[in-house]
């Protein structure tokens, strides 16, 4: 069933997300924000309706809504509208890109966004509300939490897996079969060659810890 979609948040990645559903001739009714001041301005020719309790006025069964909240470092604000929305009985879309190639078998769960240009080999899974931003590459078997955002230009070797709430910088690699542990993450242009714990922040080629955090 088809049905017209609301993003919430109106900032720099609402405009890649209402791109990405543009590019699929998506019914979109407008964008949410939490900033009243951009309430009743416009984001890619499309309105901003409101604050995010807006979306409260619309039935649940009648919208999807499109997360368009970026990540900076650990996701813990988008991961908290996500929440807070399924809470109340609402969906999220998930977005696929059409220059995006992705595997035939590829399970990516509810809310994934997977940007322009990424690609997904064979073999993968991508929990809720993940973000795989533009360019990434992800070859195959690899397993990506939820709420996890994949930055532009990240590029994942053959059976990486992480965990819930990672964040991987722009240009970083993660050699084979490296594991990413919880809340973790891996800063721009680092080449991470072992397995980082959770709540560890690693930067650098080779990649090394620099702060642990949520102890």
């Amino acid at each position: 069933m088809t049905r017209p979609i609301i993003i919430v948040g109106a900032g720099g990645h609402a405009k890649v997300v209402i791109d990405t559903l543009l590019a699929s001739s998506s019914e979109i009714i407008g964008a949410t924000d939490s900033n009243p001041e951009k309430i009743d301005t416009r984001i890619l020719g499309l309105p901003v309706i409101g604050t995010d309790e807006v979306i409260l006025q619309y039935n649940p069964e009648a919208i999807y809504l499109a997360n368009g909240i970026g990540s900076v470092g650990l996701p813990a604000i988008r991961m908290k509208i996500f929440n807070y929305f399924k809470r109340l009985g609402y969906s999220f879309i998930s977005l696929r890109h059409p220059s995006a190639v992705v595997g035939l078998d590829v399970v990516a769960a509810e809310g994934t966004q997977i940007m322009a240009g990424a690609i997904i080999q064979p073999g993968c899974r991508i929990g809720l509300n993940a973000i795989i931003n533009t360019g990434t590459l992800i070859d195959h078997d690899c397993v990506i939490g939820s709420h996890v955002h994949l930055a532009p230009g990240a590029t994942l070797s053959g059976g990486v897996s992480m965990e819930d709430g990672v964040h991987i910088g722009a240009g970083a690699v993660l050699i084979q079969g490296i594991q990413i542990g919880k809340n973790s993450m891996v800063g721009a242009g680092a080449v991470v060659v072992k397995n980082v714990p959770e709540n560890t922040k690693v930067i650098g080629v080779p990649a090394r810890e620099v702060l642990s955090w949520r102890t």
